[in-house]
Formats: structure tokens, sequence, C-alpha cells
């Protein structure tokens, strides 16, 4: 992967100026790259990638944010056939069974369910998750009839609506609102998980929609990565750019997106370009449109952020007295960990740790803790120690620990926020070469993110070639 570092004083003239090297910003170029458009990426930090992170430990590979990707969603499996890695593409190892921590023990999540939910009816009643009467009331969700869309919800709102409490406390909190980091009370359920809503809308019942469209895709599971960790897919967009494209330890103070757009960045310098992409989080980008669009600014400030904790231990195989057949696991808000979730990364991918080693990852922080963060490592690692050994029956210390923290990184689309972004997006008409992309705007994952980068960039590409051709104006025969 070749990047650059920004050297003191460097000016430039480029088509477009992209704030942000996360997978929006990488992504964004791209397209514009394959649309024959100049690039300049910049990039606040030593490396590309944003929460991508891969690390080696030892005989330890880690992926310190996201590990995986969603293939249901072809954003990133297509953009992983152009880029030449798809074959290299592995999933996750067998058994995929995930667990949810209830009681003291962990229950098996019912087989054949999509997003926790069940598409068939035995495997829920024989599971050991719910009561008797939750398992009669979620039974009861296949006479739901067809509703149309009216006003948004949240997703405890629509889930107890279909599948009441129990669901919403050991499914619906811990996995839904779990994978944003949220408040399931706050979430919205169009904006978060819009294929809940279709299913409704055409079905009544998710259990019948689920059931009718098949359990598709789980032959290999929904889920990928890559043998060299997720920060490959980073390296190979880099690599399909022309080489000094993305400028790294660049940090972006202004920005101007008049007639002539400017972009000021330090150490000093600016770059001119036809037009700005902000691809940073949506408080990041206040920041940076607050001196010429004080509403934009408050608009992009209404998209709250969560901050979260990883922790990585690893311990003797012998040492586990858990079998970690499976995925990993999640704990509901009212069972009282610390932690929110673990995933038996060893068990999930092949390959990550040493044959005698067992590698776990916890998470904390997020709406139920939101000061997890400012705990020392120290604390982090203890906390995790106690709740995975509890849970997993472990015995001794790890022989590793290794604490990541995620500010402010985690956007929460809570409800009404499919409106709030019309809103943003109309504001941000009134500045035909601005244009912003990110999470927590359109998506919060991998595959959203690079969905959204690369509609935004056919945009920008539309955007400036219509403004090349009012500069020619007409032709008329001599």
């Amino acid at each position: 992967m070749m990047v650059e570092l920004e050297s003191p004083g460097h000016a430039a003239r480029v088509d477009v100026a992209i704030v942000g090297a996360g997978i929006s910003g990488l992504a964004a170029a791209y397209e514009l790259h394959r649309h024959g458009l100049t690039v300049r990426v910049l990039e606040k930090q030593a490396r590309p990638g944003g929460v991508i992170i891969t690390e080696r430990l030892g005989g330890f590979l880690i992926d310190a944010g996201p590990d995986s990707l969603l293939v249901q969603k072809p954003a990133a499996p297509d953009l992983c056939r152009e880029l030449g890695i798809w074959d290299r593409l592995q999933p996750t190892q067998l058994p995929r069974t995930a667990f949810v921590y209830r009681g003291g023990a962990l229950h098996a999540i019912p087989e054949a369910s999509i997003l926790g939910f069940p598409t068939r009816l035995w495997p829920l009643a024989t599971s050991s998750l719910f009561s008797p009467s939750a398992k009669l009331r979620m039974a009861r969700e296949v006479f739901s009839r067809p509703r149309q869309r009216g006003e948004d919800e949240s997703i405890a709102a629509f889930v107890q609506r279909h599948f009441g409490r129990e669901a919403v406390d050991y499914i619906a909190e811990p996995l839904l609102a779990g994978i944003h980091a949220g408040d399931v009370d706050r979430l919205s359920i169009g904006a978060s998980f819009p294929r809940l809503v279709e299913a409704e809308a055409s079905h009544g019942s998710i259990i019948r929609a689920f059931a009718t469209r098949g359990h598709r895709g789980t032959r290999d599971g929904v889920f990928r990565s890559l043998p060299g960790g997720l920060s490959e897919l980073v390296d190979a967009v880099v690599s399909h750019l022309p080489e000094g494209t993305v400028r790294c330890g660049t940090s972006v103070h202004t920005i101007e997106p008049g007639p002539h757009p400017r972009v000021h960045q330090d150490p000093h310098g600016f770059i001119e370009a036809r037009a700005i992409v902000l691809a940073t989080p949506a408080w990041a980008a206040a920041a940076l449109v607050q001196p010429f669009d004080d509403e934009l600014a408050r608009m992009c400030c209404a998209i709250p952020y969560w901050s979260t904790a990883t922790v990585f231990l690893s311990y003797p195989t012998a040492a586990v007295g858990h079998p970690l057949r499976g995925t990993g696991f999640v704990v509901p808000r009212r069972e009282g960990l610390t932690i929110t979730a673990g995933t038996w990364v060893s068990s999930k991918w092949a390959e990550r740790a040493p044959a005698d080693q067992v590698l776990l990852r916890a998470f904390l922080g997020g709406a139920r803790d939101p000061h997890a963060v400012d705990r020392s490592d120290a604390e982090l690692v203890a906390a995790a120690e106690q709740d995975l050994g509890a849970i997993l029956r472990i015995q001794g210390r790890p022989t590793i620990a290794r604490v990541y923290r995620w500010h402010r990184a985690s956007p929460q689309q809570e409800v009404g926020h499919i409106a709030h972004m019309a809103r943003i997006d109309r504001q941000l008409a009134r500045w035909p070469s601005l244009f912003m992309t990110g999470t927590g705007l359109r998506g919060v994952g991998i595959p959203e993110c690079i969905a959204d980068a690369r509609a935004t960039a056919r945009a920008v590409a539309e955007t400036l070639q219509k403004t090349e051709a009012g500069r020619q104006g007409p032709e008329f025969p001599a």
C-alpha cells in the first residue's frame, strides 16, 4: 500500500478533494477515479482505513474494529470483485452458532433465524432462550397482517408489537441495538433495519416474510473476512488509486465550498478543487461547515455518536472450560454484566491465533456505559476478564491483553433519522460544490458506507460534467 505523508506548504489543484480516508472516503475516491477525475484524499491519521485496523501481535491477527463484511448486501462484494480480492474472502468457520447470555448460561439463538428472529417455528419451540409464554407470543406473530409504513418508530416498539417484550429484552436490545452500541428505545427501525419494515409492509408477519424468501446465503454464512484481516480491503482500494492520491498526516482546518472551492490543510497550504467531499463522521463535518453554514452544522451535530471499547484477551486452550463452538454471544442489559458482547475470534475465523491458544474479544461501552472509554486499560481488562471468565469458565490470567478505544465512532440513527437526513440534503443543496458521505448519514456498516460513498461520487461526477458542459456552452454549426 502506497500512501504519502503530506509535506509542509504543499498546494495542488484537483477535480475533487476528499476529507477523510476511511472506507467511505476511499470508496468515493475509487469511484471518482473510475470516472476519470483527479482526486486528493486528505487524512489526519498516519494511515488510511478509519476504524478498519488490523494488527499482528506475536502469532495473533487482530481486527481491532469491524472484522467482517456482510455479503448479503451487494456493495462490499461488488467492490471486492472489482478489486480482484473476491476469491480471497473466507467465511466464518463452522459451527456458526451465536448465543445469548441469560440467567448465568449461554443459550443458542434458534436455528434458521434472521436478525435473531425465527423463520421456522420448531427451532423456536425447542429453544432454551425464551420462556414458554414468550414462545407462544412469538409464534402468534405469523398471523400479523400487512401494515403500510406510517410514522417512524423505535426498534423496541416495532419488535414488541410483533414478538412481545421478551423478544425486545433478549433479541432486539442486545443484538439489534447492540450492533449499533445504541439504545433500543431510541434507534429507528426504518433507518437501522429497513428490511424489517419492508417485510411488515409486504407480508405482515416477519416470520412469514423471511420464511417465504428462504434463508438465503447460509451455506457459507453471510459474513466474510480476508486472510490478512480487513485492512486487506483498505490496501486493495489504495493500490487501485494513482500514487499520491491518499495523503495521510494532514489535518483539514477550513473548507471553502464557493464557486472556487478550496481545502485548507495543516501543516499549511491549500488545495483547489472543483468539488469537495466530506467523508467524515457527522460531528467532524459539522466543525468544517459551521463557519459558512451554521444551520447545516447544527443538523450534523444533532446525529449522536456513542463511544465504545474493545478488549482482546488470549488464553491457553486448556484454560477455557467452554468448548467455544460458535462465533460468540451477546449480553442483554438486564443481565447486569459490564461487557455487552463477546466474540470467540479464533473459533469464528481461521488462523487468528496459535494452535494452542484461543483469542477472545469483549465489547464495552456504548449507550449502556457511555464512560467506559474513560477507564484505564487495567480497568477495562479487569472487567473483560471477570465477565468472560465467569461465562466461559476460564482459569488463570490471559497471555496477551490489548485494548482499543473508539471515541464517538458509533453513530445513532434514532427515530426520525430518515426525515432528518432529508433536511440535511436540502440544506446541503445550497452548496453545489459540497457533498457529504460517511458513517451515520445513510448507514453505519461497511456495505452501507461503500454504497453511499460510490453513489455520492457518481453524483459529484454528474455535477462536474454538467458544470463543464455549461461552461462550454451550446455548439452551433458554422
